[in-house]
C-alpha cells in the first residue's frame, strides 16, 4: 500500500477554520467560542504530507502558517461565503474540510452606528444560508468533510444527528463531536465510524482516511 505522503503529495486541500461574525451594529457582533485549533492542526498535518493547503481562518488571533499552507483571513459570515464561492469557481480541490464554526443566524436588521447601552434592546434573528450546501454545489466532485457539534448529546444521539446532517449536505465524511465530555468520531456515508481521542489524532486519522479514499 502506498505511503500517505506519496498519495497526498500535490493534492489540493481547502480547509475552513475558526468562528464567523455577524454584525449587530457598527461595533458589535454575534460570534461563537470556536478557536480554530482543529483547522490549524488539519492544515499542518496535510502540509506535512506534502499536500497543497489553503486555510481560510476566522477571527481567532495571531497565527503564522507553516510552510505549504496558504493562509487567508476573514471575520464575517459574508466574507467567508464570498471567499468560498470565488475560490471554488477558480480552483479544483481534491478535498474540502469545512471545520469553521459558521453562524446560523443574523439579526433581521443591522443597525448603522452604535446601539445605545442605556436602553433595553431586543434582537430578532433570522436564519443564514448553509454554506456547506453551497460548497457542494460549487464543487460537486471534491471529497467533502463536514463537522457537526452537539455539545451535550449522548453518543447515540450524536450519531443520529451527524448522519442526518451528512445526508442533507451530501458530504462524504462527517466529524461528529460533543464537548462535555469530549467525544469525537469520523463517519462515512455507509455509517462506518472511527473514534478519536483528541484533535491531533483527528487530524492524523482524517488524513489517512482521505488518502486511502482516492
Amino acid at each position: 500500500m502506498a505511503d500517505q505522503a506519496d498519495v497526498l503529495k500535490g493534492k489540493k486541500v481547502l480547509i475552513t477554520a475558526g468562528p464567523t461574525w455577524v454584525a449587530i451594529d457598527s461595533v458589535r457582533v454575534i460570534s461563537n467560542i470556536a478557536t480554530g485549533k482543529t483547522g490549524i492542526l488539519l492544515a499542518e498535518e496535510f502540509s506535512r504530507l506534502k499536500a497543497k493547503v489553503t486555510l481560510f481562518m476566522g477571527p481567532v488571533g495571531n497565527y503564522t502558517p507553516v510552510k505549504g499552507v496558504k493562509l487567508i483571513r476573514f471575520c464575517f459570515f459574508e466574507e467567508l461565503r464570498k471567499l468560498i464561492k470565488r475560490e471554488l469557481l477558480a480552483e479544483n480541490y481534491d478535498f474540502i474540510i469545512h471545520s469553521a464554526a459558521v453562524a446560523d443566524f443574523r439579526p433581521a436588521v443591522t443597525i448603522k452606528g452604535k446601539l445605545s447601552s442605556d436602553k433595553k434592546q431586543e434582537l430578532k434573528l433570522v436564519p443564514l444560508p448553509k454554506i456547506i450546501r453551497e460548497i457542494r454545489r460549487f464543487s460537486p466532485r471534491s471529497k467533502l468533510v463536514m463537522f457537526k457539534l452537539e455539545p451535550h448529546l449522548a453518543p447515540k444521539g450524536l450519531l443520529i444527528s451527524s448522519r442526518k446532517a451528512m445526508s442533507k449536505a451530501k458530504a462524504d465524511l462527517i466529524v461528529g463531536n460533543s464537548l462535555r465530555p469530549y467525544r469525537c468520531f469520523l463517519m462515512d456515508k455507509r455509517g462506518v465510524t472511527i473514534k478519536v481521542r483528541d484533535r491531533k489524532e483527528l487530524a492524523e486519522k482524517l488524513a489517512k482516511v482521505l488518502a486511502y479514499s482516492l
